[in-house]
């Protein structure tokens, strides 16, 4: 009886002992990479994936703007920064001022700051303006969109 616990236990260990599964990302990881990439578009004046990233009633407060209500609005603002696919601006997010808080049954806010610099060939980046934000993320499945902007202190 002792060998076959014994042997049962040898044949199981390498089972249990296993690579570890790989923790799923946190709240604050998945909303970060989010964050990347939209940015990544925004950044790259690629369009259609900027689009992507936002619900089709997105709404967008900023202090220094008319608000925009709507994907197509929003989009159509973004793309007037673009000259032969160049953006005039790029984007930086302040890592040290994110804040990701989940909400319950719909997503996550991301709180925080970034900087936005003008961007023209054969000359340094120039800080434009260093704004805070709030991001509401609507989760829709394995799919993540921003609903709502508030962009102030600009």
């Amino acid at each position: 009886m002792k060998y076959a616990l014994a042997l049962a236990l040898f044949a199981l260990g390498p089972a249990t002992a296993a690579e570890p599964a790989t923790p799923a990302p946190s709240l604050e990881q998945l909303v970060l990479a989010q964050d990347q990439a939209v940015f990544a578009a925004f950044n790259a004046c690629d369009v259609a994936e900027f689009r992507k990233y936002f619900d089709p009633a997105v709404e967008f407060y900023q202090d220094n703007d008319d608000v925009s209500v709507g994907v197509d609005e929003l989009v159509q603002s973004f793309d007037g920064r673009c000259k032969d696919g160049k953006s005039n601006l790029r984007r930086e997010l302040d890592a040290s001022a994110v804040e990701v808080h989940p909400i319950q049954g719909y997503g996550a806010v991301q709180l925080g700051a970034h900087r936005f610099w003008i961007v023209a060939d054969g000359e340094a980046d120039e800080l434009a303006a260093q704004p805070r934000f709030v991001h509401l993320w609507k989760r829709q499945g394995e799919r993540w969109v921003i609903t709502r902007v508030i962009s102030y202190g600009h």
